[in-house]
């Protein structure tokens, strides 16, 4: 695999797009994807291939090689398939599955290069540094794979990292995919307005988990957010303080009246949170901003506030301005410059030239 940019510093290099999966069964077929239609149905070859002879095989294909053209690789980019046929209880697999399905975070650490004898296996490993499963003959090759895969599941990353088969930090001769399953990212909409209800329909097809706070039970209600996760009636400011955030969550605030407005903000804008974003005017933002200096937040904590909030899509109804709103954020977490895409030359997608690293099973038991 070609070198994925790491942070400075960092023994970890990150797959930024997430690892995607397909899974193949010899009576159900085929569910999932790993291209999105680019290399399917080479994948199913392997995946047949790898169910005929029991064994793991990793692939690579590129827009340079001939197979990638002739399977419909023309958007550029590499593409490494690793196909890993399931036949028997794999009980680390197992238990990734099910802490996906109740929501829990895990991590499974996969060895995608090296001996052959190694190729494919997994582990498994918990919030709390335990494991299941096993990567190879050494006994502390375990134990530094699941320590390694604890440190990027707390940060809610996918990456690689490189051992030894010894269990050494020092590269020589393993590298591990490890995927990273943590709860959806949080949107908190405050302020139960009509802007808050298409926001809400908005958040939930991107993935977050969503919850409007309001102070005002009247407008709070289940029937006004039908497609909301939790509802709260409370003052924003003071659910903000108690309530669980990290740096994934992006905060909405839509009240629009300066008494909800000036305590929420001032919380918000001193957490470390994704995106910090207000309905308003200019006027409006004129305003919030000296108020806000004169509660005494620093000029880095105002350069944080989306104000007023939302790109220059020029709509008006709470649907175009839910959008307006979804596409700030969505730019915000990738980098992105909001500027339409011919009107640039550089890189349609903000991966700095990093490759996705797809997996695909080859059967589920």
């Amino acid at each position: 695999m070609p070198p994925v940019p790491a942070a400075a510093g960092s023994r970890y290099r990150e797959v930024r797009e997430r690892a995607s999966y397909a899974a193949l069964d010899v009576e159900e077929g085929v569910v999932g994807s790993v291209s999105g239609g680019c290399v399917e149905a080479a994948v199913y070859d392997l995946c047949v291939q790898a169910l005929q002879d029991g064994e793991t095989v990793l692939q690579r294909f590129g827009y340079s090689d001939e197979d990638a053209f002739a399977v419909g690789l023309t958007c550029g980019g590499v593409i490494d398939i690793l196909v890993t046929p399931v036949t028997g209880p794999a009980p680390e697999l197992r238990e990734a599955l099910a802490a996906a399905a109740r929501g829990e975070p895990a991590a499974l650490a996969r060895v995608i290069r090296g001996p052959a004898r190694l190729l494919g296996t997994a582990l498994f490993v918990r919030t709390d540094g335990s494991y299941k499963g096993g990567l190879g003959e050494h006994p502390d090759l375990d134990r530094t794979a699941a320590a390694e895969a604890r440190a990027l599941l707390d940060a809610g990353r996918t990456g690689t990292i490189e051992l030894s088969e010894d269990g050494s930090l020092c590269p020589g001769g393993l590298t591990l995919l490890v995927e990273s399953s943590v709860p959806p990212p949080r949107m908190i909409v405050f302020g139960a307005i009509d802007f808050a209800s298409a926001l809400v329909q908005v958040g939930k097809f991107l993935g977050y988990h969503v919850t409007v706070c309001d102070a005002r039970p009247v407008f709070a209600t289940r029937a006004r957010f039908p497609e909301a996760d939790d509802i709260v009636v409370d003052w924003p400011h003071r659910y903000l303080r108690h309530t669980e955030t990290d740096a994934r969550t992006v905060l909405c605030v839509l009240t629009h009246d300066a008494k909800f407005d000036m305590p929420l903000l001032t919380e918000a804008l001193r957490m470390p949170v994704a995106y910090v974003g207000a309905l308003g005017s200019r006027r409006t933002h004129a305003d919030r901003e000296r108020r806000l200096r004169e509660v005494g937040l620093a000029e880095r904590e105002l350069r944080r506030l989306r104000s007023p909030v939302g790109l220059d899509l020029g709509g008006r109804t709470p649907e175009e301005t839910a959008l307006s709103i979804a596409a700030e954020i969505v730019a915000a977490r990738h980098g992105g410059t909001s500027v339409p895409l011919t009107r640039t030359s550089t890189s349609i997608h903000h991966d700095n030239g990093a490759p996705s690293m797809l997996v695909a099973e080859g059967a589920l038991d």
